[in-house]
């Protein structure tokens, strides 16, 4: 399933409200760690289309169908957009307002990456639903752990 998206900040809003739609369709609670953070990859990814692209993106989200075992499914988001610039790290001071959605992505996605899509790119990341024994919410959604604790990233 996938959402359109305009080079508008209101944008960021919306793409987090269709996310948590189609996650309650799927009987993922808003409150779920994975929700909560898928959500907040989704603001992170389409705050980086709209801010440093300036143009019309594309939101997709791939959940598991009714078939998949709910406890063991991958969700995995992209954002393509038509820059071909790719994403390019940089550090961001600790006074810095900015600077930080990629490191996000780094830290909380158990994979992620971007790829050329037609004349533009595609960012993505994908969240593992993992119910292990003994594991409290945290490890519900996985989570990645990040070679770039002292870079922020900046899509462009």
């Amino acid at each position: 399933m996938q959402l359109e998206i305009r080079p508008d900040p209101t944008e960021v809003g919306r793409a987090r409200r269709w996310a948590r739609s189609r996650l309650a369709g799927l009987g993922i609670q808003a409150d779920e760690a994975l929700a909560e953070t898928l959500v907040l990859l989704v603001s992170e990814l389409v705050t980086n289309a709209v801010v440093h692209t300036g143009r019309p993106a594309v939101l997709r989200l791939s959940l598991p169908g009714a078939a998949a075992e709910p406890a063991a499914a991958t969700v995995r988001l992209e954002v393509a957009d038509s820059s071909s610039r790719a994403p390019v790290p940089r550090c961001a001071g600790s006074d810095a307002t900015g600077g930080r959605g990629l490191a996000l992505v780094d830290c909380l996605a158990d994979r992620w990456g971007w790829s050329p899509e037609g004349s533009g790119k595609s960012i993505w990341c994908e969240l593992d639903r993992c119910s292990r024994p003994g594991q409290g919410a945290a490890a519900a959604y996985g989570g990645g752990l990040s070679a770039y604790e002292d870079f922020a990233f900046e899509a462009v």
